[in-house]
């Protein structure tokens, strides 16, 4: 036979489980909506004479775009102008992957222990973890476009490099 304090017991525990299932329901549901604010990127053009130049402080950097799209969870466009003798940063590594086309000038380029001088037209392929950098080793402004992307494999390998150091 149940007593009342079996069933006071029984009505706090249903009571707790509800209330715990019902925060658990709305911290979803705000969750989900914020995922759903993350935009997706569509199709897009950029106009060079759009895109505002700031200065550096070794040259100039201009943002096109950094966005969510629909097969990434990041996609991050910049244009960097690097004075003549400048670095954009020292050599450094990072978990995305990365390609850097050089438009003008002449770049010094360092890519996992390998070193060369790239022009106008060269591609640079910059592995997940891998040290990399530039330089302007020209007499003008050297100017390159970086593609960076994050995907869910990135934050894994960002994890495992994190667990080395």
């Amino acid at each position: 036979m149940l007593t009342r304090r079996d069933l006071l017991l029984v009505a706090s525990a249903l009571s707790l489980g509800i209330g715990i299932g019902r925060w658990s329901l709305v911290a979803l549901a705000h969750a989900e909506g914020a995922a759903s604010q993350a935009k997706v990127q569509d199709s897009a053009l950029f106009d060079w004479n759009d895109l505002e130049p700031g200065p550096t402080g070794v040259g100039q950097y201009r943002g096109v775009m950094r966005a969510k799209t629909a097969t990434l969870d990041e996609l991050e466009m910049h244009i960097t102008t690097l004075n003549p003798g400048q670095i954009s940063h020292p050599p450094h590594k990072h978990p995305n992957e990365e390609l850097v086309l050089i438009d003008s000038g002449k770049i010094e380029a360092t890519s996992n222990g390998k070193t060369r001088v790239l022009g106008p037209g060269s591609v640079i392929f910059n592995a997940s973890n891998q040290l990399h950098g530039v330089k302007n080793v020209g007499d003008t402004p050297a100017t390159y476009h970086v593609i960076n992307w994050h995907t869910p494999a990135t934050d894994v390998q960002a994890r495992a490099a994190e667990a080395k150091r």
